[in-house]
């Protein structure tokens, strides 16, 4: 009967001490990346201590349009949207009953490829000049084409600027200066700038143009 008490207690008292070594269940703080627009994203959070495995969910808040949010604890996907995003998540793990934890995480979104003018196309006698400023907001080398045509009113464009260069992660407002002669008329002035990652198989394309004609009165 001593004996049957002294074990039994024993494994009282082990399981009761295994139970005090395990960690709590947390949510490691770590920064995500940032979402870059137009490019797949992936970003995967990390729980310790509790009894894996475990379970995540989002309990609070949008993700970006496009992003998903696996029970792994991993975001995926792709988004056309830019901002800052604020969402709440949850982790289960596999213990009876569970141990739960959740945090606020913050998402931000931003442009991969952005194009604007820096000085908008004008005429001068005739000429049309201007000149853009392209930005690789993402962690990825471009390989970038820059087209601008002028195109008349009857269809027919004319190039007045062309550029072909790789464009390093983290470029801002990369000046592209652009003009040419051009026949009496009106015209609208597109700017195309197509970036290839070759690496993802991916392509960006950004579009600018002028909100009305361009005249020119006097020909060369």
């Amino acid at each position: 009967m001593r004996m049957a008490a002294v074990v039994f207690c024993f494994g009282l008292c082990s399981s009761a001490f295994l139970a005090a070594q395990i960690p709590p269940l947390a949510i490691v703080d770590q920064p995500l990346p940032s979402v870059e627009t137009d490019l797949e994203f992936h970003g995967t959070l990390h729980a310790t201590g509790g009894y894996p495995p475990y379970t995540w969910t989002v309990t609070k808040g949008d993700l970006p349009e496009g992003i998903s949010f696996g029970p792994d604890g991993t975001f995926f996907g792709r988004t056309e949207k830019t901002g800052s995003f604020t969402v709440t998540v949850k982790v289960e793990d596999s213990h009876r009953p569970q141990n739960v934890v959740t945090k606020e995480i913050k998402i931000g979104s931003v442009s991969s490829l952005v194009i604007d003018w820096q000085e908008p196309p004008k005429a001068h006698d005739n000429r049309i000049d201007g000149s853009l400023q392209v930005t690789n907001g993402s962690t990825e080398g471009f390989d970038l084409t820059v087209i601008i045509v002028a195109v008349a009113g009857d269809g027919r464009a004319t190039a007045i600027g062309y550029q072909h260069f790789p464009l390093n992660p983290g470029t801002k407002n990369l000046q592209i200066p652009f003009g040419n002669t051009m026949p009496f008329g009106s015209y609208t002035v597109h700017a195309d700038a197509i970036a290839e990652i070759a690496k993802k198989n991916t392509i960006l394309r950004r579009r600018l143009q002028t909100l009305s004609p361009i005249s020119i009165v006097q020909g060369p």
